[in-house]
């Protein structure tokens, strides 16, 4: 698994998510990726997949967002090509 992209992923989370509202802040989107972690330890699956989708899962939520139900998967896609993840690894996410 690539520690890297994870650690970048959640410096990307907490400043996009900078000054949101309680409900939907990086301690949220914390508890969600610890808890999707302790999930992914009894069944087979990719964790890095899992790890990355629990991080990105509120970049956009559309509660806030005008009811774009888009945004959320554009801004990750961004994201992830910028750090060079392949097409596989993007479209699981």
């Amino acid at each position: 698994m690539n520690n890297v992209l994870i650690e970048r992923t959640v410096d990307f989370v907490k400043q996009k998510l900078y000054g949101a509202e309680a409900g939907h802040d990086w301690f949220h989107i914390e508890r969600v990726w610890k808890l999707s972690k302790k999930i992914a330890e009894t069944e087979t699956c990719n964790l890095e997949i899992v790890e990355l989708s629990a991080l990105l899962h509120d970049i956009a939520d559309p509660k806030f967002h005008g009811g774009d139900e888009t945004l959320a998967l554009k801004i990750s896609r961004e994201f992830l090509e910028k750090e060079n993840v392949s097409e596989e690894i993007i479209d699981q996410v």
